[in-house]
């Protein structure tokens, strides 16, 4: 499986889905591909916001090694499974995309719903990470079995 997180600058949400998701897999023994990156190309080769690490390191995960990387058409062909934290993720993804079938690797991550971005409000971080968390576990689930 090869999975792709994306938000808007790579900085916040999707750096938590690929840190969290990447140690998850770890534990599970299993060979899957967890990356990041985002729809803006303001962040490129910058860490994750130092909340957002912080965040992750309350939960056990470190995800202060990352960088931000843009989305780009090649990584249709790269995942299987392009999870996007909001629907302007969704629209500008697959917005992107040349043919049915990479449109329909483009899923919103919570499903019906959307990740809040935390960037503007520090209260976010915490309970968006344990949201990640959360989802990602069920993902893993799903997706493992």
């Amino acid at each position: 499986m090869r999975i792709l997180f994306v938000c808007l600058g790579n900085i916040c949400r999707s750096p938590l889905g690929e840190g969290i998701m990447r140690e998850l897999v770890k534990n599970e023994n299993l060979d899957w591909d967890v990356a990041s990156a985002g729809t803006g190309d303001w962040h490129i080769g910058q860490g994750p916001d130092r909340r957002s690490v912080a965040a992750a390191k309350k939960l056990g995960y470190d995800i202060s090694k990352q960088r931000a990387q843009q989305f780009k058409h090649k990584m249709f062909e790269e995942y299987d499974l392009i999870l996007v934290m909001d629907r302007s993720n969704l629209t500008n993804v697959q917005g992107l995309a040349k043919t049915k079938e990479e449109k329909e690797k483009v899923k919103l991550f919570l499903d019906d719903d959307e990740v809040p971005d935390p960037y503007w409000d520090d209260k976010l971080f915490a309970p968006v990470c344990k949201q990640v968390e959360d989802r990602c576990k069920e993902i893993l689930k799903q997706y493992s079995s």
